[in-house]
């Protein structure tokens, strides 16, 4: 009898999966080794390293189009809804008035102790007056007791840098007053002021007026050659001085009036010159005297 051939073993039985299962990747295709290999898609590439996503950029420009339009919007509402309410008012730009304090206002300073108030008058009532019995100089004759820069620069022995000097000391205007007693002495004083707003030009040409007289004491002439001459403080100033000199001017031995004194002081910004000419020496008393009652007039 014949044999029966072997049955081929059953398979295992499948065994149940807890979960669904991935379906199984399909095998890849064989590749063929002749075939040229393709040239890799940029654009693909790009899309797998990004993971797939999708790109942004069109997006982020219509987030901000939508951004403006929503401010433009809002804006023109905003206008459109002010100008239909009333405008505001603004409050008065005056202060309100304040109300008065009980008691009574200080009084102002009277004039001679506003010294202000005096210097911003007219420059020429603050000049000594002409005493009794003397004569109005001739060069004072017509004239209105003003001295304009040009012809305060003039006096100086070189009126041109004396000009540029008096408008860097910012000068305001001068006041002038002379006058002649027979045949003894003449006298002339000079009230010049200045603006002081940045420099103080009183206090300057007070020093250099000084310096000038001091120079000459030491020179040829205001007691420098021994005589008995000299300089003095002037009471109730600072840094007055009066100067004298004993011995007759070089080149003016034949004039009328050789001896010469003089007084310079300060006082705010008002610079004081005071002149003296005589036929004989003059007393220091003379020229302090006249010194002392023009400062107290100012």
């Amino acid at each position: 009898m014949e044999e029966e051939p072997a049955r081929p073993a059953a398979p295992a039985a499948p065994t149940t999966p807890e979960g669904p299962q991935p379906a199984a990747a399909p095998e890849p295709p064989p590749v063929d080794e002749a075939a040229p290999e393709a040239a890799p898609d940029a654009g693909a590439a790009s899309d797998a390293a990004a993971g797939g996503s999708r790109r942004r950029g069109r997006t982020a420009l219509l987030i901000a189009a939508a951004a403006v339009l929503g401010l433009v919007a809002g804006t023109c509402t905003g206008v459109l809804v002010q100008a239909d309410r009333e405008p505001t008012k603004l409050p008065p730009l005056s202060q309100a008035a304040l109300a008065p304090s009980t008691g009574k206002a200080p009084k102002p300073l009277p004039a001679d102790q506003d010294r202000r108030v005096r210097t911003d008058g007219d420059l020429r009532e603050l000049l000594l007056k002409k005493p009794s019995g003397a004569e109005e100089v001739d060069w004072l004759e017509g004239s209105d007791g003003w001295v304009d820069l040009a012809g305060y620069a003039g006096s100086f022995g070189d009126p041109q840098r004396a000009y540029e000097a008096l408008l860097g000391n910012e000068f305001r205007r001068a006041a002038v007053t002379g006058w002649e007693v027979g045949e003894r002495y003449s006298v002339e004083i000079r009230l010049i002021q200045y603006r002081q707003e940045e420099v103080l030009g009183a206090a300057e040409a007070n020093a250099e007026s000084q310096y000038f007289a001091t120079d000459l004491a030491d020179g040829y002439y205001m007691g420098g050659d021994g005589g008995g001459g000299g300089d003095w403080s002037i009471p109730g100033t600072g840094d007055g001085r009066a100067y004298v000199d004993d011995e007759p001017v070089p080149g003016l031995d034949s004039s009328e009036f050789p001896y010469q004194a003089e007084a310079h002081a300060r006082r705010g910004d008002i610079a004081v010159e005071i002149w003296v000419s005589a036929a004989k020496p003059i007393d220091k008393k003379m020229i302090l005297g006249l010194a002392e009652r023009q400062m107290e007039r100012l």
